[in-house]
């Protein structure tokens, strides 16, 4: 399975990202190996995923959700958790 996702980093901005194995991608952003943007910003809290078959599928969407502005992003976390209580 392949995996679009947000995080919410300390500083309260957003971090979108793709993997293929989130658990252990969650691991390496929670312990500062995520990547440049997140190190800075711990801690980090996942707050959207989407699923997908492929990789192509999950990087094409997650290209689509870095062009949304900060209100469509929330709109979108929103609508997820509606979705799934």
């Amino acid at each position: 399975m392949n995996y679009t996702y947000i995080l919410r980093c300390g500083d309260g901005s957003y971090y979108t990202g793709w993997t293929n194995n989130l658990e252990r991608r969650l691991r390496a952003h929670s312990e500062g190996r995520g990547g440049k943007y997140t190190r800075s910003r711990l801690p980090v809290e996942l707050i959207y995923r989407e699923e997908f078959a492929t990789k192509e599928e999950a990087m094409r969407r997650e290209w689509e959700i870095k062009q949304l502005t900060r209100a469509q992003k929330e709109e979108l976390i929103n609508s997820h958790f509606i979705l799934t209580r």
